[in-house]
């Protein structure tokens, strides 16, 4: 039997796990060596977009981290960013800012397309990496970025905040790992209505800017002319990302396999379309994805981009109640009729205090060795689930995934 043409080289339980053994021997003492406890994390920001912009100002929110590098291809977007870090050196080629030895870390806000060169070579230039969600384009990537994390010794956080987050955490203690759920056989996911995903160029993208580097935007992917769609609004084509299912999908999974303590599926089915936005983007406006874990539970998600219905939430059906949450609260509703349902408001001090909180586990496991709450291999899993949605959708069949040695099976 031959594996999927696109993981052929790839056997990703064996790379992880020696990749993962390489970091037995390091310890915080060694991490300190690199960023000592008392200093500033020295920070560049690759890719300077509105959400790298948003997460560096979260960056700066702490006196431990000081922006000493912008980069981006788009030179509009570096002088915005530097309007918040006037200090920081301008840079279009991430490979200049990785050369400086006056960085410490990094943070990848770039489209998805450019998340495993930029990430790798980041880790191999002996920097820590703290990179937006997804952590990558395709599934193969994700096991070589693990590699590079644990061979180089440095922490690697993805940006999936949940993790991170006070309620999420208290949810899986209080109600998950309590049992008070009984036995949990079905995750329903959904996220509807993001309007993100219909933004439409301005004006004055609408002929390529003399200060955009369109053959760098573009860097692994083959060559197109501008298109200033495909550019301001990437996450619609599949080129550039996995639409909403690895924009969105990808945070909710997540929060499943953080509650559930399970990560690796072994199967993937997924119906959609485009069915109304016919403006030339190539991933789909609506769509439904359902993976199967192995004996334990189903985990679906519908997603779409009609205006007439919005909202997202993860929610767990258990034999002994149900648990709905999403960014702002949980909810326990007891099974049996009567039951008085608890709920707990998510405690903001921040207005993304989801982020802020990521980010001060990012900088604290910088100066300690430890593994951050969203580790590059949880990254990579739910990326991997996310994936195979996904292909599933594109190859209009059902995937069987074998889970020891995370392989796609032939059809």
């Amino acid at each position: 039997m031959h594996e999927h043409p696109i993981l052929r080289k790839i056997s990703r339980r064996k790379l992880i796990k020696n990749a993962t053994g390489a970091l037995a021997g390091i310890t915080a003492a060694s991490y300190s060596r690199v960023f000592g406890a008392a200093e500033r994390l020295r920070l560049a920001l690759i890719g300077c977009g509105g959400r790298g912009q948003q997460v560096m100002g979260v960056f700066q929110l702490r006196d431990l981290a000081e922006v000493v590098g912008l980069c981006d291809v788009f030179e509009d977007h570096v002088q915005m960013a530097k309007e918040k870090a006037p200090a920081a050196l301008a840079h279009k080629d991430h490979r200049e800012v990785l050369e400086r030895k006056d960085v410490d870390a990094v943070l990848i806000a770039t489209p998805d397309h450019w998340h495993a060169q930029i990430a790798i070579d980041a880790l191999n230039a002996k920097k820590h990496v703290y990179v937006e969600k997804p952590l990558t384009l395709k599934i193969e990537e994700g096991p070589e970025i693990v590699k590079a994390a644990r061979v180089n010794g440095r922490i690697c956080q993805v940006g999936m905040q949940q993790r991170s987050g006070k309620h999420y955490i208290q949810a899986k203690e209080e109600y998950v790992a309590a049992g008070k759920l009984g036995k949990v056989m079905l995750a329903r996911t959904w996220w509807h209505g993001n309007t993100y995903h219909l933004r439409r160029a301005p004006e004055n993208l609408q002929k390529q800017p003399s200060n955009l580097d369109w053959a760098r935007f573009l860097g692994p992917l083959k060559w197109r002319e501008y298109d200033p769609q495909q550019f301001f609004n990437w996450r619609a084509y599949l080129d550039f990302g996995g639409g909403q299912v690895t924009d969105l999908f990808t945070h909710w999974v997540d929060v499943v396999h953080m509650l559930l303590g399970k990560e690796i599926p072994s199967s993937a089915v997924a119906a959609g379309g485009i069915y109304h936005y016919k403006d030339g983007r190539t991933a789909p406006d609506t769509i439904n994805v359902l993976l199967e874990y192995p004996d334990e539970f189903t985990v679906s998600f519908e997603s779409t981009l009609a205006p007439g219905i919005k909202g997202e939430a993860v929610e767990l059906c258990g034999t002994e109640g149900k648990l709905f949450i999403d960014r702002s609260r949980f909810e326990f509703q007891p099974a049996g009729r009567g039951a008085k349902p608890i709920v707990v408001e998510a405690h903001r001090l921040e207005r993304d205090q989801l982020t802020v909180d990521h980010v001060s586990n990012f900088l604290d496991c910088v100066r300690s060795g430890k593994l951050p709450n969203g580790d590059v291999l949880v990254g990579h899993r739910s990326a991997q689930a996310s994936h195979l949605g996904n292909i599933a959708y594109m190859e209009k069949r059902r995937l069987r995934f074998d889970t020891v040695r995370e392989v796609i099976l032939p059809g």
